[in-house]
Parts: structure tokens; C-alpha cells; sequence
């Protein structure tokens, strides 16, 4: 068909040619002599003209009918060579990684298909666990294709927990601007080689140019910042917080790696702060924990939040041990003892019962000081807690019973752990 069409293009141009040509040459026919050998040849314009296309014809139609078998093997061999692409794919994607390897090799000598072949013989070489395989077949691109080659060898590389080698793979010249691939796999070997800041500075071109999804993006921004808190110096550190969005300064995972990195500096009001802003905005139970955990001063301060937060959220599970720890800070053990009754008849966790432990042991009651920290055991393994047997955490020099109190109801406190979730 393409050949007849062609045909049928040419004819039609000679004719319009020749049209052309009769209406201008009408009038004047014009004169053409021609000598060769001694010999004189004329004619008019017009029919010279048409010698010369009827010769470029017969031309361009012998040399078409000679070139014609070479084309047709050619398009012959083109086929083929799809049918192996299409034949290597589909028996990857069916697990026949040998057969695939073996198919997708005889192609890749092919320009149109090489990027495509020699990527696919790769992965089939791994998925049979053959990694020097795969690298070979990769080696094979020398210099052409260099980005698709970058990203191979950059996940090769990221499988094989190599992430320095993927990023000098990615950085070579010949494979920049780097495709979206290209750039989400960057990231990845920026944040696994201890980076992160580096890969969070990347979030907003990943997201322009849509490298994951919104869900697996925002996933990965929020690791990357809470990873970046804990790098660089303590300026780098001031300077990746303040930098970020609202939104990530008041996700839980980021404000615990803040409020964490600040309290070890020696930043308390920087490491409250957050904490207080972000359970303004959004109410976390981890963070109402960490409150209370944090290694920093400021008792009055936290004491005077917790409290306020602990009227707005009455059945918070987090907050009674918060106040207990804060309290007990402030050698207001009357006040520690209530919240710590309150935060185990709740079901306390195993470092609630540690705690009240600790509080036992620091006032010489080593036996039911043991008893807690047997309860902590038995909470940390999800096992249901034993009553002691007397009480636990002192006012002033006497100790409530924590094994035999009551709520008005008359029904004991002392709970499962298990009811904390």
C-alpha cells in the first residue's frame, strides 16, 4: 500500500506539472537543441520536459522494484524484533526470567529498542538473583541512553544497599536534567546515605512533577523532615524548623523529633513550645506523653498546661501520668500520687508502672518497688497486671493503696493494662 500510494502521488504531479507546464509553454513552445557526437538533436520544451520526467520516472520505478525485497526482509526483521520485545516483557512479567533474559538479549542490538531490551534483561537477571548478570547487561550501554541507564544502574545500586553508588550514577553529566524517575530515585539515595535534608529540599520538584503519588509523597516528606531534625548542627537545625510548612510543624513524628533534638540542647522553651502549639492545633496522645517526659525545667509552665489541656480533653489516657511525672518533679507527692492512681486505673502503661516504681525505689520500699517493675514487665508484654500488695507511691511518708483503692463506686481501680489501647 505505501507503495502504490507513492505511485500514485508522483503521477499525479506529473500531471499537474505537465498542466502547468502546456499552459505556459502554449503560446511559445519553446526551442531545445541537444548534440552529441556530432550529432544534432531538437525538440520543444514541453517535450523535453517530458522526456526528462518520463526518464526520472522509469528511474524511480526500477530502483524502487530492485530496492523492494531488501525493504520488505527489513520490515520483516523489524517485526520480529517487536514480537521478541513483546514476547520478553509478557514472560517477565509471568516470572519466566530466563526465558525473558534470553529474548529481550537478541533485541537490545537494536537502537529503537536497546534502552528498553537491556533495562528489561536487568531486571529479569534480578528477579533470579543474578546480580553480576544484571550489571553486565547494563555496562552494555556505554554511553548511549544515559539517562535510562542513570536510573537502572541507581536502583540496582539502592537494592544492593549501595546508595552512594546511586547517587554518583545519578549525577553524571551525561544523564542531566534528570527525569522524574530519576529524581525520586535521587531522593532515596540522598535519605538512605544520611541526607535527608537534602531529599526534603527535593519535595517540591517531585511534586511538580509528579513523581509519586500525593499519599506516597506526603509519606515521604513527613520521614524526611523528622530525619532532617536530627542532622547538622544546632543552626541547621533552628533553620530546618522554622523553614518548614505549618503543616509539618504540627505533625506528630516531626514535633516529637523537634521537641527531642531541642530538650537535648538545652532549648526547653523551644522544646515545650512545639509541643504546645502542635496539641493546640491537633490533639495527639504522643504528644501529651512526651510533655511529661521531656528532660527539660519549666515545671509551673508544663504543670499549668497539662492541666488546662487535662479540663479540655477529660478522658486523655496520657495526660494523668503526664501530671504525675510533672508533680512528682515538683516533690508535690500528694498531687503525683492522685494522677498516678488515675493514670493506672486506667490501665497504665509499662512505663507508668516503671515510674511508680522509680518513686517506690527513692524512698528506700524496695519490695513494692520490685512488684511495679514486674507490673511494667507484665504491661509491656500485654499481660494483665497483679495486685500488690500494699501501697505504692507515698504522701509525704504514707502510700496509698494502689492494690486495694476503690472509686466511689466501690469497684478497684487497678485495671488491665489493656484498656489503654
Amino acid at each position: 500500500m505505501p507503495l502504490l500510494r507513492n505511485l500514485l502521488f508522483w503521477i499525479v504531479l506529473a500531471l499537474v506539472g505537465a498542466g502547468v507546464a502546456a499552459f505556459v509553454l502554449s503560446q511559445d513552445p519553446g526551442h531545445v537543441l541537444v548534440r552529441w557526437r556530432g550529432t544534432d538533436y531538437t525538440t520543444t520544451v514541453l517535450h523535453a520536459a517530458w522526456m526528462v520526467l518520463g526518464v526520472a520516472l522509469a528511474l524511480w520505478i526500477t530502483w524502487t522494484l530492485l530496492a523492494w525485497p531488501f525493504r520488505a526482509w527489513s520490515l520483516h526483521r523489524d517485526r520480529q524484533q517487536r514480537a521478541r520485545v513483546g514476547d520478553g516483557f509478557e514472560a517477565l512479567h509471568q516470572g519466566h526470567y530466563t526465558r525473558a533474559e534470553k529474548l529481550l538479549l537478541q533485541t537490545s542490538d537494536d537502537e529503537q529498542v536497546e534502552a528498553a531490551a537491556r533495562i528489561g534483561a536487568a531486571r529479569a537477571a534480578l528477579a533470579r538473583g543474578d546480580h553480576a548478570a544484571a550489571r553486565t547487561h547494563l555496562d552494555g550501554f556505554a554511553d548511549r541512553h544515559p539517562a535510562s541507564r542513570a536510573i537502572a544502574l541507581a536502583e540496582l545500586a539502592l537494592q544492593e544497599g549501595r546508595p552512594t553508588d546511586a547517587l554518583v550514577a545519578l549525577d553524571a553529566p551525561a544523564a542531566q536534567p534528570l527525569p522524574p524517575r530519576g529524581l525520586a530515585l535521587r531522593a532515596e539515595a540522598l535519605a538512605q546515605s544520611g541526607q535527608s535534608t537534602q531529599a526534603y529540599g527535593l519535595v517540591g520538584v517531585l511534586r511538580k512533577q509528579q513523581a509519586w503519588t500525593e499519599a506516597e509523597l506526603a509519606d515521604r516528606e513527613v520521614r524526611w523532615a523528622t530525619a532532617s531534625l536530627r542532622e547538622g548542627d544546632e543552626n541547621a537545625f533552628a533553620q530546618q524548623w522554622e523553614a518548614m510548612p505549618k503543616s509539618l510543624r504540627t505533625e506528630p513524628v516531626v514535633v516529637i523529633a523537634h521537641a527531642t533534638r531541642a530538650a537535648e540542647l538545652g532549648w526547653e522553651e523551644a522544646a515545650t513550645r512545639s509541643i504546645e502549639r502542635a496539641l493546640d492545633a491537633r490533639w495527639d496522645e504522643r504528644l501529651a506523653t512526651l510533655y511529661g517526659r521531656l528532660p527539660v525545667g519549666r515545671l509551673e509552665h508544663r504543670r499549668a498546661q497539662a492541666e488546662r489541656w487535662l479540663q479540655a480533653h477529660p478522658g486523655s489516657l496520657a495526660l494523668p501520668a503526664t501530671l504525675a511525672r510533672i508533680t512528682y518533679a515538683q516533690r508535690d507527692i500528694a498531687a503525683a500520687d492522685a494522677y498516678w492512681q488515675q493514670a493506672l486505673a486506667q490501665g497504665g502503661s509499662a512505663e507508668d508502672w516503671e515510674a511508680v516504681g522509680d518513686a517506690c525505689a527513692s524512698r528506700g520500699d524496695e519490695s513494692r518497688a520490685r512488684q511495679c517493675y514486674a507490673n511494667a514487665l507484665r504491661a509491656s508484654r500485654g499481660e494483665r497486671v497483679a495486685p500488690i500488695d500494699a501501697p505504692a507511691v507515698a504522701t509525704q511518708t504514707t502510700e496509698p493503696d494502689y492494690a486495694n483503692a476503690r472509686d466511689e463506686n466501690g469497684v478497684p481501680w487497678l485495671h488491665d493494662p489493656g484498656r489503654r489501647g
